[in-house]
């Protein structure tokens, strides 16, 4: 009797040293990304205070080490090597498939939370949403139908609009989320009788080129793709876009900055969300066994203020179906 009350108390002390050293643990947290500080503030912002809901408070049991690509897709191998040198407890990744790739090639070990990330599955990063396995988790957007439902709203918005131009950063292409994405596009412009043109930029300086070529072409609009460099630069390419007098449609963030339609989810929203596999996987829990999850909610933009700039007139019907509307 006497050994077992021993090795009970023995048990009890050790799980509660355990407990208090968990307990006075500084977390240390790697963030990588394929923008800028600047460009994902409120995605960041977002990630802060979805862990401080959750108790964790920068400066006393987390520390989060940035590191931020600028949308130059090479750098992202180097940048994930100084986070697993400083051996970070979990790697966050923002900014779509790029960063999630770079960190899943560089680690096997370290728990890997993705955000923004396209298809998740034919992408090779994980092997089911439902299932993941290895050591990446997180949230994926993969939609397809979006770029080609922002095309549809455009022609919705501006009828008349038969050629249009799509800008795309090629290095991003040979993925599989945007090769599918473009299927589905080229499938509705057939449909909408749309002729569309691809027009190519793969760094912040060829935005003015990247326009003067769809003035020359003389496209009626412009869809903007989601992608880390342009996302990055959503400020430039509305204001070129109201220059050159083109109708433009892209994500939220994008009818914010000035374009006249936006469409999508809500980053933000999955950046809080992070929050929570993030603590499930300092708790204990592997990322193979956290379902990777999609968004479920979508919003309309429209940037009126620039549609009466441009001399467009938005149809009532889709101004009415607008989660926001900017005056």
């Amino acid at each position: 009797m006497r050994r077992i009350a021993v090795a009970v108390v023995l048990s009890l002390a050790l799980a509660l040293a355990a407990e208090a050293q968990e307990a006075g643990r500084i977390w240390r947290i790697g963030v990588l990304g394929a923008d800028s500080l600047s460009a994902q503030a409120k995605e960041v912002e977002a990630l802060r205070a979805g862990l401080r809901d959750l108790g964790y408070v920068e400066g006393k049991n987390i520390v989060i080490e940035y590191r931020w690509a600028e949308g130059k897709y090479d750098r992202l191998l180097n940048l994930v090597a100084e986070l697993v040198a400083l051996k970070v407890d979990v790697i966050v990744t923002t900014g779509g498939t790029p960063p999630a790739r770079a960190a899943k090639h560089s680690t096997s070990t370290i728990p890997i939370v993705m955000t923004g990330v396209g298809d998740a599955v034919g992408s090779g990063l994980v092997a089911s949403l439902a299932r993941p396995g290895g050591n990446i988790t997180g949230l994926s957007d993969a939609v397809p139908e979006l770029l080609a439902k922002r095309l549809e709203l455009l022609k919705e918005a501006i009828p008349r609009a038969e050629r249009v131009a799509v800008l795309v950063n090629p290095d991003n292409t040979p993925q599989t989320p945007l090769q599918t994405s473009w299927k589905v596009l080229e499938s509705g412009a057939r449909s909408l009788k749309v002729e569309h043109q691809k027009v190519e930029v793969r760094r912040s300086d060829e935005f003015e080129r990247a326009f003067s070529t769809m003035a020359e072409s003389r496209v009626h609009a412009v869809v903007v793709v989601q992608d880390a460099l342009l996302n990055a630069n959503v400020k430039v390419i509305a204001d070129l876009a109201a220059k050159k007098w083109l109708p433009s449609s892209g994500t939220n963030d994008f009818a914010e900055a000035g374009g006249v339609i936006g469409y999508g989810f809500n980053p933000s929203a999955n950046n809080r969300r992070a929050a929570h596999f993030i603590d499930k996987i300092l708790k204990g829990a592997k990322p193979a066994d956290l379902p990777v999850e999609q968004p479920t909610k979508f919003e309309l933009v429209i940037n009126l203020k620039t549609a009466k700039a441009l001399g467009l007139t938005i149809p009532q019907t889709l101004l009415l179906r607008a989660d926001e509307v900017i005056q």
